[in-house]
């Protein structure tokens, strides 16, 4: 009798022991420039929605879209924030696994910044011009900007590699190159330091997978439930950077190291015009990025924007009433 008593107090104690919570997924994360767009997950983090979606997410700076690609590709991480260039290269040479999944931004917004001694477009002839990477989409605007006014890389101007935009500002100002392309904020410092628009690209409107969410089909297969939280959580922090922008310059002085609210204010004004509320994929974005690979590539003739997308968390977010709900609250 006492040994039962003892095993039922035994079982009495257990049961009241609170077992501890299950660890938070870990997610390890990638992306590919310190510009406004790819800020989501630094926003996320700042609102504590990665622990709200009981995330332990990891977020890692490699600049150049190819190289994220190949980490992706290589198991370094399952998710990445990145410019579509390298993903569409991937998947148009055999890589079928890697698979887009939401946008941020699907139109290009650099411009061009230069000194006194370049006025126009026109004057960018025989000047180098600062970009993040070669075949990065400071390249890609440019190439594609310049050709409006018979301008040519190679034959008419040249292009220096500079690896990230606050490298090309510093650049520019130290008279390494003679104009940068670059995006918001990084334009509006070339301004404050006496720089002028040489080009101001937003008023182009290129289409382009400038920003978007892109993983692989195998990661989704074993992980579709974390990625979902992910998803959410970037639809939250998208809500905040259209909503907040006293938490957003915050957020955006921190990480990129900047006090001069002046040079906030007009990067969010540019930028904000241009990032996808509900983290929309736009097919006329990657088809643009599809036929310049094509140039090079007759794969890529082959191959519709769709193949590229899996809309899944999108579409169960706007399904769901989600982000009616999201969009909803104040």
């Amino acid at each position: 009798m006492n040994f039962n008593r003892i095993l039922t107090t035994l079982l009495w104690f257990l049961i009241a022991i609170p077992f501890p919570a299950l660890g938070a997924d870990k997610l390890i994360g990638i992306h590919s420039a310190r510009v406004m767009s790819q800020s989501l997950p630094w926003v996320a983090e700042e609102a504590g929605l990665f622990k709200k979606h009981d995330l332990d997410f990891q977020l890692v700076f490699i600049s150049s879209s190819s190289i994220v690609t190949a980490a992706l590709l290589g198991g370094d991480a399952e998710m990445t924030l990145t410019g579509g260039i390298g993903n569409v290269i991937a998947y148009v040479r055999g890589t079928t696994d890697v698979v887009f999944v939401g946008g941020v931004k699907n139109m290009l917004t650099h411009s061009i910044v230069g000194g006194a001694n370049i006025r126009r477009p026109e004057d960018l002839k025989n000047k180098r011009i600062g970009v993040s990477r070669i075949g990065g989409n400071s390249h890609y605007f440019t190439v594609q900007a310049l050709r409006r006014f018979n301008l040519e890389p190679g034959r008419d101007f040249a292009f220096i590699q500079t690896g990230g935009e606050p490298e090309a500002i510093a650049a520019l100002i130290g008279g390494g190159i003679d104009a940068a392309a670059v995006t918001a904020p990084a334009d509006a410092q070339g301004i404050a330091h006496g720089y002028h628009y040489v080009l101001y690209g937003p008023d182009l409107k290129i289409p382009y997978s400038a920003t978007a969410f892109v993983t692989k089909r195998s990661v989704i297969a074993k992980r579709s439930q974390v990625i979902s939280e992910f998803m959410r959580a970037m639809a939250e922090a998208s809500k905040l950077m259209h909503t907040d922008r006293e938490f957003i310059y915050k957020v955006l002085g921190k990480y990129l190291r900047m006090s001069d609210r002046k040079v906030l204010e007009s990067a969010y004004n540019t930028e904000i015009k241009a990032l996808e509320p509900r983290l929309a994929i736009k097919m006329d974005s990657l088809q643009a990025i599809l036929d310049e690979v094509a140039l090079t590539d007759a794969r890529a003739k082959k191959i519709k924007p769709q193949d590229l997308v899996d809309n899944r968390y999108v579409d169960e977010m706007e399904k769901s009433g989600f982000f009616d709900q999201l969009w909803a609250k104040k």
